[in-house]
């Protein structure tokens, strides 16, 4: 069984299913994370939509890159969750499953791709307090609790 974090499905909203792929980029102490700025600022793990016909590692290769600059290398299956959300880029109400693995970041090629992202740093205990949702958090502290 497939964990969920979040909130609940609504009864009231038709949800589609977006499979998608996430990272845990540690390196040398830090990890890697993004900072989408919309109306506020969402710390999240870099990752996103597979696309039709698009391998979960082609998907987590793109997506990375997109949202850091970054090119990764060495990534492997860690887990997986769901969660219901709304996606206002998409106007959609999404059952996201996320698929998470761990990666190690091999060199930044340049400023993030997406707009509105930025490439951030940070300590393994301060993403456990500030990435934007419980399962991301989850993974980031299981992964890093193991190691020490």
């Amino acid at each position: 069984m497939i964990p969920r974090f979040g909130a609940p499905a609504r009864k009231d909203k038709h949800y589609t299913l977006r499979h998608g792929a996430y990272a845990l980029l540690p390196r040398d102490g830090k990890l890697l994370i993004t900072c989408q700025m919309t109306d506020i600022a969402d710390l999240q793990l870099p990752g996103g939509g597979i696309d039709p016909g698009e391998s979960p590692i082609a998907a987590l290769h793109r997506e990375v890159f997109e949202e850091t600059g970054w090119s990764i290398c060495a990534p492997r299956r860690l887990g997986a969750f769901r969660r219901f959300a709304y996606m206002p880029e998409y106007d959609l109400w999404a059952e996201k499953l996320c698929h998470i693995y761990v990666a190690r970041p091999v060199r930044s090629l340049g400023p993030p791709q997406e707009d509105n992202h930025q490439a951030l740093w940070t300590t393994p205990d301060a993403a456990i307090d500030t990435l934007g949702n419980d399962g991301d958090r989850y993974f980031v502290k299981t992964y890093f609790d193991r190691l020490f």
